[in-house]
């Protein structure tokens, strides 16, 4: 259930609205997990037909603007709350109780193509946000079916720059799962189907997820030269003078210089990670807490990576203080390649102390 990607709009919904209905039963999907091969027919499909035909239906009650407001302040809080205190906070966790109990009795009500439109894009975006905050709580086989029905979602909105923002979310969850092959796959089908049809800072997020996943498989040139046509499509977009959607706003220059520290971090380079974490903007961490704490211990293990352990130790024990009031799996595996990089180091007094802390504030276990 919730792997399916239904050719027909109204078997969508019912396989979307049948998910949400059952994924918070305790017996749900007990001893499953992720599975690379269970994207193959959805991407394959939306990279064929991206955009449903109208989406006019005559169901229940007539759905208005006042419903489809409602859900995209549901999604602006959980953006919020997920990016402050991560995806295990309550706030966060209640996409999908409003995934079950709001949006899915809209879908089947009554509404205009217009509406229809805009339904099904808010939905897909609250769907795809259920699955980020599951995601980022280590429940991947959740997380996948989530954005399974997100893409299915977007395609029925006839939304092509969500379907690809969707899609590359799936190739970072598959690069992240240890599937960077087909992460790149991935992230340059979302590309070359969104090109034209999505604003260029859609597309430039694209080529940042097809960088990292070039890191992953220790490829330097071809992470560089998505990383550059990231930064050129970021330079387009502030030219851009057309409509840009909202749950995009977060990517800019900032966060790509962020992200490429991480890039050349997983190269091992650690020079070129130093100087581009020297270009990325401070975030205030009591607006984007996990990020911080992230950024701060992928930058530690560049200066490890440099053989400087204090300056590696000092920034690890500045990211502990941060993601110990964070709720998120995903931002402890930050912190376990850090004690991995630690490993030389690892009879060293103010490391084995450190080792100590994370164990007991963190619950990060030392391998």
């Amino acid at each position: 259930m919730g792997l399916d990607f239904p050719r027909d709009r109204a078997d969508a919904v019912t396989a979307a609205t049948s998910f949400w209905t059952s994924v918070n039963r305790r017996d749900f999907l007990t001893g499953s997990g992720f599975a690379a091969s269970a994207f193959t027919t959805p991407v394959t499909r939306w990279l064929v037909t991206p955009a449903d035909e109208p989406a006019d239906m005559a169901g229940g009650r007539r759905v208005g603007r006042a419903d489809l407001e409602e859900l995209r302040h549901a999604a602006d809080d959980a953006r919020r709350w997920d990016s402050k205190y991560g995806g295990g906070n309550w706030k966060a966790n209640s996409v999908t109780l409003c995934l079950q109990t709001r949006a899915a009795p809209l879908l089947g009500g009554s509404f205009s193509d217009t509406v229809g439109r805009d339904l099904f894009s808010v939905t897909s975006e609250l769907s795809r946000l259920a699955g980020w905050t599951a995601f980022d709580t280590g429940q991947h086989d959740v997380a996948q079916r989530h954005f399974i029905q997100a893409l299915r979602l977007a395609r029925a909105g006839g939304d092509v720059q969500l379907g690809c923002y969707v899609l590359t979310t799936m190739a970072m969850q598959a690069m992240l799962r240890g599937f960077a092959s087909e992460a790149v796959d991935m992230a340059q089908g979302a590309y070359e189907r969104a090109k034209g049809r999505a604003a260029p800072r859609v597309l430039a997020f694209t080529k940042l997820i097809e960088a990292r996943a070039h890191a992953h498989e220790h490829n330097a040139r071809a992470a560089s030269r998505a990383l550059a046509a990231s930064e050129d499509l970021l330079s387009s977009a502030e030219a851009h003078t057309g409509a840009e959607p909202a749950w995009i706003d977060f990517y800019g220059h900032a966060r790509l210089s962020a992200d490429a520290a991480e890039i050349f971090r997983d190269l091992k380079n650690p020079k070129a990670a130093l100087a581009w974490n020297q270009r990325a903007a401070a975030m205030p961490p009591g607006v984007f807490t996990r990020s911080v704490g992230m950024r701060l211990a992928i930058v530690a293990t560049a200066h490890l990576q440099a053989r400087d352990l204090d300056q590696g130790l000092d920034l690890g024990h500045r990211s502990v203080d941060i993601l110990a009031r964070v709720q998120s799996s995903r931002a402890r595996d930050y912190v376990r390649e850090f004690i991995t990089a630690l490993g030389p180091w690892r009879r060293e007094p103010t490391v084995r102390d450190f080792l100590h802390r994370t164990r007991n504030e963190l619950n990060v276990a030392v391998a």
